[in-house]
């Protein structure tokens, strides 16, 4: 064959196969398009739901971000539930059997370990026991919600409802979502609670620092907090008779002391995966309100920015809810940002109020150690029997477990989880009095959470408050988790209520484990009545500040907590506050709202820094040394100063406190921290500053020098050789994971479903708080979840971000189109009215009843 005619076939067999490759490719590269789109929810024309009773509008703008307009509550709340259900099934999804304590149904043996310790405390059933409590009309809106979000369950199934459920399908075939109940939603408001649930890690810490610090090595380590630099939230008040008088001066009384009768508890509990976020000295949040006489509009202005994990989605979901008019049948127009899964507005305003959170860290969980023999425990001198069940978790891909769940009094027996409380409670020292040679202990929970509230009803009611009083009637009954609430009207009124359910004990400060075989620890029936919590209503200041700090001066007269966060963010919230209002005639505006959230100064850098700098050392040590000599201790992305600073700070922490730490518990280099060096940094030879594990006694200019150095070495090996090209925002980066799905170590999956990472500014303890454990490294671990500032004056004027965006669905253009915004510290417009609603849409859908639901709630 002449080579000429070979060379022909050769090149149409090669012009074929490349053909058929690229068909191949065209074909899966389609086939993944489909299956992505596949999930992206209808936003325009006209749908047919089954249950509605009226017609609905769902108006979306160019962020997705739905405002609902229905004629009746129920079908308001069923439209929530359909477009919840629309944009984020997966995550109510997954949150749902979390809080069950059933993820091993969908992802196996991984998560047993997190399924036995919430069924032993039996969120699930807690959550059931409210829904028969609550108001009849809470039910019917959890309900109606409910049918929502089944009515689009029954339009789809599998990757129809998310892109996961393809990825979930490759390891769990079998698995298919069961149909929304009422019980879903409340059982989320188990996870807010679990996680803000104050200072058990602190408890945990101080009982695991008892294996190679004394006590009183341990108070140092927990400083008081810092009343004479520091601002509470309200200058003054007590309970006089039996009400809370905001006017009233309390007697300053310190403190209580911590005890020394207990040290240890299991190591297991730290272990627990967070469920919103990571606990951390730093997280918290920011809100604070100004009075209508301190702003250019004559009406309040009030900002709120909760710390949460940075997860993708964003924990929160913008929406409006608005009934077309008002009336009592359809009292609603509120908008805010939600929690998918849970009806209502969790934060935001309504046309007459607005209203923020933040945490109050109050101290609302004790453990107590248990005496336990065989199915028996002794209370008061005689053996009680055990409450004993028995749980049946489903595993996918393996055999079902059978889980008993065994509890006192005090609460679950939480020592049942795993070998390492039970070694906790055979291992926690006693008084003397109480010591019993080789007793092993149970250890209990009590936790304010595992008693049913009517907190649902409370965000019903707070959605359609229209002033003080029906604030306050709506806080009273926010049980779990205990917040600070600021409020504003469009009256011009501004105020402050501490909510929650604050056990009263008979003794202890609920710092470390007490035996529970004794009366002496117990919770009292009631707990503290809400008329006598701290709350303020217009003070003379002309703003509230809270931003997880003490809510009120010493000599209250009911202990909260000794584990407050320790003011800084708030101290310097208030500073430049009053530093705006100073330079601009006592008035400011919603820019300088938004301009303070993004407040990047580091005031343990002001702290630090000049004795850095009187520091002499070797000239590779001095180019980054150099970086700190001008530097504004603020702390941009761009910042080389922030980034040497922030790993000198890191390596100063493990060199003065990590070497007599344990491993489990090392500095994080939170606020707390701070407090603890502002209290040696002025004693070189401080036995703390001492490197225990070198033979010679190191002072306070030798371990920074040596700080100095390890950071220039740390950030030339990561970073570059130049200093000047160093950036804060290279180390501190922020990565937006997916639920479950976003820590597979499957690469393919994760790059499917994660972002990032952003490069941040901000850092732990800051009012732009992007938090980052010291002990780990720089990586972002909470961050501003959303920022908002409603504007009382000029509701359409308020604005707001969300961290990520409205849609749960990967590659849909709203799924992280804020994330880029927020990171550069925007807002966006936040229509509120009608006019400006549909101003700014870009798609409507309208909701048509369809065919009436058997058994549906009627109205």
């Amino acid at each position: 064959m002449p080579s000429s005619t070979l060379f022909r076939r050769l090149r149409i067999v090669l012009i074929a196969l490349t053909g058929l490759v690229l068909l191949a490719l065209i074909a899966a590269t389609s086939y993944v398009v489909w299956t992505v789109r596949r999930s992206f929810p209808q936003v325009d024309g006209t749908l047919s739901v089954p249950g509605l009773t009226t017609r609905v509008e769902v108006v979306r703008d160019k962020w997705g971000v739905p405002q609902i307009y229905a004629d009746n509550a129920l079908d308001l709340f069923r439209a929530q539930g359909y477009v919840h259900a629309q944009d984020r099934f997966w995550e109510m999804d997954v949150r749902r059997h979390v809080t069950a304590g059933r993820l091993s149904e969908m992802f196996g043996p991984s998560t047993l370990k997190v399924d036995k310790l919430i069924r032993t405390m039996g969120w699930r059933k807690i959550a059931e026991q409210e829904l028969e409590r609550i108001d009849p009309e809470t039910r019917r809106y959890l309900q109606a919600y409910a049918e929502g979000v089944n009515a689009y369950l029954d339009e789809r199934e599998g990757a129809e409802l998310g892109l996961e459920y393809t990825l979930l399908a490759m390891e769990n075939g079998d698995y298919r979502p069961e149909p929304w109940t009422p019980a879903d939603s409340l059982s989320w408001l188990k996870a807010m609670a679990w996680d803000l649930r104050a200072n058990v890690a602190q408890e945990i810490d101080r009982a695991l620092l008892t294996e190679k610090l004394s006590v009183d090595q341990i108070e140092q380590l927990y400083p008081p907090y810092p009343y004479g630099r520091h601002q509470p939230i309200l200058s003054r008040g007590d309970v006089r008779g039996k009400r809370f008088d905001p006017e009233a001066s309390a007697p300053l009384r310190l403190p209580v002391g911590v005890r020394k009768q207990l040290a240890e508890l299991s190591r297991e509990l730290a272990k627990i995966p967070p469920l919103l976020g990571p606990n951390g000295t730093g997280i918290g949040s920011n809100s604070w309100v100004v009075s209508g006489a301190l702003t250019t509009t004559g009406k309040p202005l009030l900002a709120n920015d909760p710390h949460l994990a940075p997860k993708l989605p964003s924990i929160w979901y913008q929406m409006g809810l608005h009934c077309r008019k008002i009336t009592g049948q359809c009292p609603f127009d509120v908008a805010g940002f939600t929690f998918s899964g849970v009806p209502g507005v969790i934060i935001g305003h309504n046309d007459k109020i607005a209203w923020g959170f933040t945490n109050l860290g109050a101290d609302v969980s004790d453990l107590f150690l248990e005496k336990v023999r065989g199915d028996t425990y002794e209370y008061k001198g005689r053996q009680v029997p055990l409450e004993i069940n028995q749980e049946i978790i489903k595993v996918a891909g393996q055999d079902d477990v059978l889980l008993t769940v065994r509890a006192t009094k005090h609460g679950p027996l939480i020592s049942d989880v795993s070998e390492e409380f039970r070694k906790a409670g055979a291992g926690a020292p006693l008084p003397e009095s109480m010591r019993e040679p080789r007793r092993e202990y149970a250890v209990a929970l009590s936790w304010t959470a595992l008693k049913p509230s009517r907190t649902a009803d409370a965000i019903f009611k707070l959605n359609t408050a229209r002033n003080w009083t029906e604030f306050r009637a709506a806080a009273k009954l926010f049980a779990v988790p205990a917040q600070n609430m600021i409020y504003a009207d469009t009256q011009g009124n501004i105020g402050y209520q501490m909510p929650g359910y604050l056990p009263l004990r008979n003794s202890g400060d609920g710092r470390w484990p007490v035996p529970g075989w004794v009366d002496s620890y117990e919770w009292k029936a009631a707990p503290v009545p809400f008329d006598q919590l701290p709350y303020a209503l217009n003070p003379k200041e002309g703003y509230l500040v809270t931003a997880n700090n003490a809510v009120i001066p010493p000599g209250y007269a009911y202990l909260i907590t000794e584990d407050w966060d320790y003011g800084y963010r708030s101290q310097r919230i208030t500073e430049l506050l009053q530093q705006r209002l100073r330079k601009n005639g006592n008035k400011v505006d919603a820019q300088a709202l938004r301009d303070i959230q993004l407040d990047n100064r580091n005031p343990n850098a002001e702290l630090l820094t000049p004795y850095l700098l009187r520091l002499r050392v070797d000239p590779f040590t001095r180019e980054a040394q150099e970086l700190l000599r001008h530097w504004d201790y603020t702390q941009p992305p761009e910042s080389a100063a922030a980034a040497y600073f922030n790993a000198v700070w890191r390596q100063a922490l493990l060199l003065t406190f990590g070497d007599q730490m344990p491993k489990e518990v090392q500095p994080d280099g939170g606020d707390r921290w701070f407090e603890v060096v502002r209290g040696i940094i002025d004693e070189p030879d401080n036995p703390w500053w001492d490197d225990v594990r070198t033979p010679r006694r190191e002072t306070r200019d030798d371990i920074l020098r040596k700080a100095m150095r390890k950071a220039r070495y740390e950030l030339t090996r990561k970073l570059t050789k130049d200093p000047e090209n160093w950036r804060w925002g290279r180390l501190h980066k922020m990565w937006l994971l997916n639920d479950m799905l976003g820590n597979s170590d499957d690469w393919l999956v994760e790059r499917l479903l994660n972002r990032g990472p952003y490069e941040v500014g901000g850092g732990e303890s800051l009012v732009n708080a992007t938090g980052w454990d010291a002990a780990k490294g720089y990586t972002t671990d909470w961050v501003p979840s959303m920022r908002m500032v409603v504007d009382l004056g000029n509701l359409d004027a308020s604005t707001w971000i969300n961290l990520t965006g409205a849609s749960g669905h990967a590659y849909h253009g709203n799924y992280v189109d804020q994330a880029e915004l927020w990171a550069r510290g925007e807002q966006l417009p936040w229509p509120f009215s009608e006019q400006a609603v549909r101003q700014a849409a870009e798609n409507t859908l309208v909701l048509e009843p369809g065919p009436p639901l058997e058994g549906a709630v009627p109205g």
